[in-house]
């Protein structure tokens, strides 16, 4: 197991709490994860500013908050600490490849200086994002913010008697008698074969990314009895037999309309 985490690139994910959303976290570790171990999970902030669901957030997914005091007005310490430890992951060869999740404009200096010693840089932003920082990084990875529903209340005619409906209080669900095929494997194709040349990604590369992105992913969870006869269920996806008998995966040219679990 050591042999194969010292073969694998390893990745520090960078967050500037100030400067986005914590819905955005989930998202950029699961497009970090195609690129290797992220090893170094570190999210910076203002202590005194920093919000509680930003604090839960960082907490959840087991990143070490790095929090800073603010000692002058219109000074960002949070941003100097952030790239003091980028540069010096670098040099200490803790990490190669960074993710900087931020739409600050103010890190595209700390990308080139990365990308000049020979690091990866890839940005994962909101649409403000500028084009100084979106340039400055390897790749741009660019998440919108989940649209909500806005439920209006129904309105009651005045002197009209509002009908109570009596709640029903259901029984546990029923445990499903076919196999579910969840949507995130379709997405994991969709990322990892779109970055290659051929529209394809090995079954084995995409089983290490499935369980990058959540360690405790298993076939089994989902009515299969391994990876690959979960794939020739999904009629999105086609597989392919390559020379030697490994597989790879991407997605299906022609496929009809199915039902898929979220």
């Amino acid at each position: 197991m050591s042999a194969l985490h010292n073969a694998e690139p390893r990745v520090a994910v960078l967050v500037d709490c100030d400067n986005t959303s914590p819905e955005i976290l989930d998202h950029a570790l699961r497009v970090v994860a195609q690129f290797g171990r992220v090893v170094l999970r570190r999210g910076y902030g203002n202590l005194q500013t920093l919000s509680k669901s930003w604090q839960e957030a960082l907490v959840r997914q087991a990143f070490t908050p790095c929090l800073q005091y603010q000692y002058a007005s219109g000074k960002n310490t949070a941003d100097i600490a952030l790239a003091l430890d980028a540069m010096e992951a670098m040099f200490d060869h803790r990490a190669e490849k960074f993710c900087l999740v931020t739409s600050d404009s103010d890190f595209a200096y700390l990308c080139r200086k990365l990308r000049e010693r020979g690091a990866t840089v890839c940005i994962v932003g909101e649409a403000k994002t500028p084009d100084a920082l979106r340039n400055a990084s390897d790749q741009f990875f660019e998440w919108a913010a989940p649209v909500k529903e806005k439920i209006e209340p129904t309105e009651v005619p005045a002197g009209t008697v509002k009908a109570v409906t009596p709640k029903i209080v259901a029984g546990p669900a029923p445990v499903p008698a076919v196999k579910r095929r969840p949507r995130f494997v379709v997405d994991a194709v969709a990322l990892l074969a779109g970055s290659s040349s051929h529209g394809q990604v090995h079954v084995a590369k995409l089983d290490q990314y499935l369980k990058r992105t959540d360690s405790g992913f298993s076939p089994a969870d989902y009515g299969h009895s391994g990876l690959l006869s979960m794939l020739k269920t999904y009629d999105l996806l086609a597989l392919h037999m390559e020379t030697g008998g490994h597989y790879t995966v991407g997605l299906a040219e022609a496929a009809p309309s199915e039902t898929i679990s979220g």
